[in-house]
């Protein structure tokens, strides 16, 4: 048997471990993510038994912040930013600003450097991509309004801490090179190191727009064309680590930015979802090493030496972040389910926390026991979210019955949610409600407009809704499955109902409340397949069409007129 062979004993004893604790944590309805920083806390120097290669495990960990990175620039969508702007990015920052002057404060107490305590704070400021996502997702509000503000305001986290990533060696190196305070000459010194770092990033990321954006999508195509799948999944993984190490070979840039822009980069293809769906196996494979080797890092001994600092930590991250963006919310007049929403969906810190404080403790510049009190956090907040999640209801019931406050915070009403008192009445009889205004939705209108015909548009994404707005398009922001957003589109009074969503769920509830408001409308769905309109005509809920079918039947008049004009 070969001596070497410290790579295959991690990824065997380390996808193995994962494996089996991230079913067992599964099971206890706690992300798998907590096992597998769990598989690493046992193969780490902490813990007897097998130990694993930490030089090792940090070049593999090293390729799945690249990976993950790479994967959450090509979902990273300006479009879902700009929808939510408003809210998201002051929120974010201030959200941010909170945690970060919380952690600093706790850092400085406990005696660590000025620039260790804003690592600190900054790692204990930003929550986890991954838990979010899959968080929304399982309770189905990822494309819900509330979902949309929790991503865009966690766009904002990442991208600062994008830019956190990249001046934090500057700043390192100025302050163990420089004392606190210092001449003219220190103060020039740091304008010039952060002056050249920006420069430096600047140029990478203009190359990357101006060429990347046009070439990268090129060769994807290229490669695509070929027909080898294999081929086609090695142009993704090759663009995300080739471009992460000349980035950081040529331009300083971290790996982790030069991924990011990567993903971003390919995203602008037409096959970035072909791209996304390749390289998703390897992507989770990295992931779970990544988490894994974090695991390696923590020392459990923190947990019983220091469980004062460690609660400290926990009630930062699960009540001082979400009393800030619950608050910050409500200051913007969004209902107290909005505000409780994203405040628990951002109540954990995950993979950008792991990146900057190994970063951190890299330069010297927090202390093992702060990362081992980040790491612990992040084990307990993420397992500790699902929980908060599930009583996020149950929280605002018992409110509601104890205080007229909260009562009237619930029942708070976004004023997009109103149709305008202002719409001639006359569009509000006999229209068509289109519910949905996304390509199919969008098309429909269009072509019912031209035709004169009377429209109502019920979408639950705002700017959507306020750029038809500023077009005296009388439209209404919300999930039509909610009789509410139906009502204000006086479904009452309208001829017909056309549904362009896909969720069967949400579909059969529409169709109960327009029915039960408007017996004789007539009613037509959108449906994903064959399959769902065989549920649909079961249940009778009007007629349906799939895209398939449509394009099918489009394809064959053509066709068949094509025979008949060569006869």
């Amino acid at each position: 048997m070969p001596h070497d062979i410290g790579l295959i004993a991690i990824l065997a004893i380390g996808f193995g471990l994962a494996l089996v604790l991230g079913m067992a944590v599964s099971y206890l309805k706690m992300p798998p993510l907590v096992g597998y920083l769990l598989a690493g806390v046992m193969i780490g120097p902490a813990t007897p038994g097998f130990v694993a290669d930490i030089s090792l495990s940090t070049q593999l960990a090293e390729i799945g912040v690249m990976l993950l990175m790479f994967g959450v620039g090509l979902h990273f969508s300006i479009n879902d930013l700009l929808s939510v702007k408003k809210i998201a990015i002051p929120g974010a920052l201030f959200q941010m600003a909170v945690a970060t002057a919380l952690g600093f404060f706790v850092g400085s107490w406990w005696g660590w450097s000025f620039l260790g305590s804003i690592v600190f704070g900054l790692s204990l400021s930003v929550a986890s991509t991954v838990v979010l996502l899959r968080a929304l997702e399982a309770k189905g509000l990822l494309e819900t309004p509330n979902g949309k503000i929790a991503v865009g305001w966690l766009v904002v986290e990442d991208l600062v801490m994008v830019l956190a990533l990249v001046l934090l060696p500057v700043m390192a190196d100025i302050f163990h090179t420089q004392p606190m305070g210092g001449a003219d000459k220190n103060q020039m010194d740091v304008l010039q190191a952060v002056g050249i770092t920006l420069a430096k990033v600047t140029a990478f990321i203009v190359l990357m727009l101006v060429v990347g954006k046009r070439l990268l999508p090129k060769i994807l195509w290229l490669v695509a064309k070929n027909g080898s799948r294999e081929l086609f999944t090695l142009a993704v993984i090759a663009s995300a680590i080739g471009i992460a190490f000349l980035a950081a070979s040529l331009f300083d840039v971290s790996f982790a930015l030069g991924a990011f822009f990567a993903g971003m980069m390919l995203g602008e293809s037409e096959l970035s979802k072909r791209a996304a769906d390749e390289s998703l196996p390897l992507r989770d494979a990295f992931a779970v090493l990544f988490f894994v080797s974090v695991g390696m890092l923590l020392n459990p001994e923190i947990v019983w030496n220091e469980p004062l600092k460690l609660l400290i930590v926990i009630l930062i991250i699960t009540v001082g972040k979400t009393l800030a963006a619950v608050a910050f919310v409500l200051l913007f007049k969004y209902p107290l389910n909005t505000a409780m929403t994203v405040g628990i969906s951002l109540a954990q810190i995950g993979e950008f926390s792991f990146i900057l404080a190994g970063m951190g403790l890299a330069m010297d510049l927090i202390p093992n026991e702060a990362y081992s009190l980040i790491l612990a956090g992040a084990i307990i907040s993420i397992a500790m979210n699902s929980f908060l999640f599930g009583g996020i209801a149950p929280a605002i019931e018992w409110a509601r019955k104890r205080s007229a406050l909260a009562r009237k915070l619930d029942q708070r009403i976004d004023p997009l949610a109103l149709l305008p008192t202002t719409v001639n009445q006359s569009l509000l009889t006999g229209q068509v409600v289109i519910v949905g205004h996304g390509r199919v939705g969008r098309s429909l209108f269009q072509k019912l407009r031209a035709k004169n015909i009377a429209c109502v548009v019920a979408e639950m994404d705002r700017a959507l809704v306020q750029e038809l707005r500023t077009q005296n398009i009388p439209a209404v922001v919300g999930d039509a499955a909610d009789p509410f957003v139906l009502i204000q589109a006086h479904i009452a009074q309208a001829a017909i109902l056309v549904i362009a969503t896909k969720d069967a769920m949400d579909i059969g509830k529409m169709v109960e409340t327009a029915k039960a408001l408007n017996p004789k409308i007539a009613i037509f769905i959108r449906a994903e397949d064959s399959d769902a309109i065989v549920i649909y005509e079961k249940e009778g809920w009007g007629k349906s069409f799939t895209a398939e079918e449509e394009l099918a039947n489009r394809l064959s008049n053509e066709v068949i007129q094509e025979l008949q004009r060569a006869h």
